[in-house]
């Protein structure tokens, strides 16, 4: 069964995240897009397809796809690309319309999960003459709903290459993150791009994130002509954004780990925004560290935040942490206490040398960002915000 907005496993929050959907073979123009009018009454030329109708015509200016375009990442870039006059048209590809569409803005609902959806892609991204795919369909939290969580990330991504593999992309942009580098106590203080990715595999929110990697890192080796681009960011932070890392400041009490204090970076939500914007203006061909400048260790993160540290013994953490996981109470895992104990930070040299990206945020400055904003949610003075 496809995957649906109200899976009964996953968060509600990291829904949005999504990029697959219970529905295929639809497509539809954004509000006020000018949707041709259809029924008994319409003319003979309204009743074509929509995809034939957009192919018509080819595009004065780039065509950009999104997967996960209700996601945090990609309602952002959605709204900068809309205000693009070198952008003719971006294509959504989610399971609802993200809300800072515009006239540019087309979507198609199409389940990553299914089999069919690879000759469904492959005919929106001709129709569309989309030139640019960049794929956001990724979970910002982990959930227990593992299996539903690899059909979405890994299978749905296979999926999406195999349809793109038929389409004339110009460039791919992946969305990765930094903690798939792993926490480990021989990590050296800032980890580079050429460094392998050693999160726990037997974790599913790391493994179908490295599978995607690889399944990019094979498609760019095989495609002549296409740029494929990797950005891993760091965990990102802001007054808007929600992720399993806010849920984890918010808390009144924020488990720490006895005798351990390691250093932190945070990427700022305007940052992370701005980083795949470059990626889809220029042509990078690589994998790229997205930070910030500066680290913190946890303890200062804690206080700044406002929070009360609860230290815990490692070896009793874990099992803690699994019956709280099984019971549907914790933010994350087991998996995720090794990076309260050992460092895992990147070196964002490669982005700033070769893409020429320079975060305006410092990991401090992100953080304290961050706070301003929960501490209005905290005393009811600022709603919550979709992830």
């Amino acid at each position: 069964m496809a995957p649906s907005s109200e899976h009964p496993d996953a968060p509600a929050n990291d829904l949005a995240e999504q990029s697959s959907s219970a529905g295929v073979d639809r497509a539809a123009p954004a509000p006020g897009a000018g949707a041709a009018a259809s029924g008994p009454g319409a003319p003979a030329s309204a009743e074509a397809s929509p995809l034939s109708r957009q192919a018509s015509s080819r595009p004065r200016g780039r065509v950009v796809a999104l997967t996960g375009a209700a996601s945090f990442l990609g309602r952002n870039l959605i709204g900068i690309l809309e205000e693009d006059p070198g952008i003719a048209r971006v294509v959504a590809i989610d399971i609802k319309p993200p809300d800072t569409g515009g006239s540019k803005l087309r979507l198609h609902t199409v389940d990553l999960t299914a089999p069919a959806s690879e000759e469904r892609v492959a005919e929106v991204l001709a129709a569309e003459q989309v030139d640019t795919l960049v794929h956001l369909c990724f979970l910002s939290s982990p959930t227990p709903a593992t299996a539903w969580a690899h059909e979405l990330e890994s299978v749905g991504t296979m999926h999406l290459l195999h349809g793109a593999r038929q389409a004339s992309l110009r460039k791919l942009i992946l969305w990765s993150q930094t903690i798939l580098y792993g926490a480990h106590p021989t990590n050296p203080n800032f980890l580079t791009e050429k460094h392998p990715l050693r999160a726990d595999p037997d974790e599913r929110f790391f493994a179908d994130k490295m599978a995607a990697e690889r399944e990019f890192n094979a498609f760019g080796a095989k495609a002549k002509g296409t740029t494929v681009t990797i950005l891993r960011t760091a965990p990102i932070l802001g007054p808007t954004v929600q992720n399993y890392l806010t849920r984890f400041l918010a808390r009144r009490l924020v488990m720490t780990m006895l005798g351990f204090d390691p250093l932190w970076q945070f990427i700022h939500e305007v940052d992370a925004i701005a980083a795949f914007k470059l990626a889809i203006d220029g042509d990078f061909p690589g994998t790229f560290n997205i930070v910030g400048d500066g680290v913190l260790p946890v303890s200062t993160i804690v206080r700044l935040a406002g929070r009360t540290p609860f230290p815990v013994l490692h070896s009793a953490a874990g099992p803690l942490v699994a019956a709280l996981w099984a019971a549907h109470a914790a933010i994350a895992p087991p998996s995720f206490l090794r990076y309260l104990r050992y460092v895992c930070v990147a070196d964002g040299e490669k982005a700033a040398r070769v893409m020429g990206f320079r975060p305006v945020y410092t990991t401090r400055e992100a953080l304290l960002d961050y706070i301003s904003a929960q501490r209005l949610r905290d005393v009811r003075l600022l709603q919550e915000t979709p992830a």
